[in-house]
């Protein structure tokens, strides 16, 4: 994958706080997407034990459908999936040109940050 190798390939003191070479750019979006990928893991956990524990409070449900957890880690799945895809689409715009991994980690930046967002709300809801 582009963003993983440009995680990999480190970056020779270049400023993330002004890039100006597309290299650049590129390395600092990806090292963006880092970021909050990581705080989207830690959210991820947190919230996924907040719906484990509501799982215990509530009981098995007695309609059949999955609980809290369960429901919340296929959303997840499938968000990832939706993610991902929407992000190489966007990139497409350049495909294969040197602008294409900006826009690719830019886009998983967003929406990654606003996933975050929404599995905090799902916390703070009762």
């Amino acid at each position: 994958m582009i963003l993983t190798f440009l995680l990999a390939a480190g970056a020779p003191d270049w400023n993330c706080d002004d890039p100006q070479a597309q290299q650049e750019m590129n390395y600092c979006a990806a090292q963006d997407f880092h970021k909050a990928d990581a705080a989207l893991n830690r959210q991820w956990t947190a919230t996924a034990d907040e719906m484990k524990r509501r799982d215990v409070r509530d009981g098995k449900p007695t309609d059949n459908r999955p609980g809290n957890f369960d429901t919340l880690l296929a959303g997840q799945r499938a968000w990832l999936k939706f993610r991902d895809a929407q992000c190489d689409l966007e990139g497409y715009l350049f495909r294969g040109g040197s602008m294409e991994p900006l826009l690719v980690a830019t886009c998983r930046t967003g929406l990654t940050e606003a996933r975050t967002k929404q599995l905090q709300d799902l916390i703070e809801q009762q």
